[in-house]
């Protein structure tokens, strides 16, 4: 058994071990590849967020900056255990004057995904047709 003292309760050893796994969040699919896009188009892509956990837990995104073209549409709030949300990834295909390899500029983006427990990375990638 261990005892937490913070709490005043004692949890047999299995619930006391597996803790750290019981809450945090699993992003599907792991990473968003957009692939060739066509220039002054907008595309959408849609990441489901689950909450893995056994309690409610909480996130946020923090948008990214204007010049890549990303935006997230989502619905703030808690998620309950076992629920998930869904993540709008937008991406309005525009050359910022990047690295070109033949007629193609490579845009790489990773989406922060802050939740009560960790940091979640999204990593968005496109390459915009020049």
């Amino acid at each position: 058994k261990v005892e937490d003292p913070a709490a005043g309760r004692v949890n047999i050893s299995s619930l006391a071990t597996a803790k750290q796994h019981l809450s945090g969040f699993h992003l599907i699919p792991p990473r968003v590849m957009f692939g060739v896009l066509k220039e002054r188009c907008t595309y959408a892509a849609t990441v489901i967020l689950k909450n893995v956990g056994i309690d409610f837990s909480r996130f946020r995104v923090k948008q990214p900056p204007p010049y890549t073209g990303l935006s997230v549409l989502y619905t703030p709030g808690p998620v309950a255990a076992g629920l998930h949300v869904e993540l709008e990834i937008e991406i309005f295909a525009m050359s910022i004057g990047g690295e070109s390899i033949s007629g193609l500029e490579e845009i790489c983006h990773d989406i922060e995904i802050v939740t009560e427990t960790e940091t979640l990375l999204l990593p968005v990638r496109a390459n915009i047709l020049c």
